[in-house]
């Protein structure tokens, strides 16, 4: 049994939907199952991990059965210690972990974003489980931002416009980590994750306006001038250090690789067939 943390995430429903359609069994754990809409094949049970009364007991009831486990770090919070000891108890031998391509050699330690997957893979490590880390970099979906602009109209206000990533389709993601879970050779690998290309933010909107047959265009505007409405799912706290990494990726070159290919035989989806694919979530209401 393979246990999904964080399963009506963007990146857990792709892996419940390639597990399910695997044959793999799976249960997806959520806050609320009635709403979680899953693959058929999912068995789908309750645990709401940013719970603080949430008990040792539901720990052990969720990972009943399990043999495998994909790891989530907002899905675990606080509670990533007691859920992998109730994990070992239950009998699991391997986590897939989500963590950040911010990990890596030379990286800013203070920086917020490595703090807390920092202390996920800490966790991991401290577990005694087998394990596989991912490390995707910037993610499509963050273009998902934008989408409140582009209900309203066709132009979009944002800072960098010249940054640059190479962001990686949550299936990708999806679709390495399943191979992870269901091929023990991924055991003690760090996979570190992109897109096939590199795209600057403008660019990014370019394509999102030739998925909607309608153009975009990108006004860039002083960090100084962004505030939290800009980027509404990101705590304000956070918003500083954000700014600060993308000011990093102007006028350099992202770190592009080939992992998904090497891992799941098929190159890793353009940004283009990303935003072909959210085409709908950023058409007017």
């Amino acid at each position: 049994m393979i246990v999904v943390t964080g399963a009506t995430g963007n990146v857990g429903r792709a892996l419940v939907d390639r597990l399910g359609a695997e044959g793999a069994p799976v249960r997806a754990l959520t806050r609320d199952p009635r709403r979680a809409r899953l693959h058929p094949a999912a068995t789908v049970a309750r645990l709401d991990l940013a719970d603080e009364h949430t008990a040792p007991d539901d720990l052990t009831t969720a990972l009943k059965g399990a043999t495998r486990l994909f790891l989530h770090l907002r899905a675990a919070g606080d509670h990533t210690a007691a859920l992998l000891r109730a994990a070992a108890e239950a009998g699991v031998t391997h986590v897939t972990v989500l963590s950040s391509g911010i990990i890596q050699e030379g990286a800013d330690t203070s920086h917020p974003i490595h703090v807390m997957h920092a202390e996920l893979e800490a966790h991991v490590r401290h577990s005694g489980l087998d394990h596989t880390l991912l490390r995707p970099n910037a993610f499509a979906t963050n273009s998902l931002q934008w989408a409140p602009q582009t209900h309203v109209g066709d132009t979009v206000r944002g800072p960098f416009a010249q940054a640059a990533t190479a962001p990686i389709h949550e299936a990708d993601i999806a679709e390495v980590a399943a191979r992870t879970l269901l091929d023990d050779t991924h055991r003690g690998a760090v996979h570190r994750l992109t897109g096939p290309h590199a795209l600057t933010t403008e660019q990014q909107i370019h394509a999102i306006g030739t998925a909607l047959g309608r153009p975009l265009r990108f006004i860039d505007v002083p960090p100084e001038d962004i505030g939290p409405e800009t980027f509404p799912h990101v705590p304000p706290q956070m918003l500083p250090a954000l700014l600060a990494s993308f000011a990093e990726t102007v006028g350099v070159e992202p770190e592009i690789t080939t992992t998904v290919e090497t891992v799941t035989g098929r190159p890793a989806r353009t940004f283009d067939q990303w935003a072909h694919d959210h085409r709908d979530d950023f058409r007017k209401p």
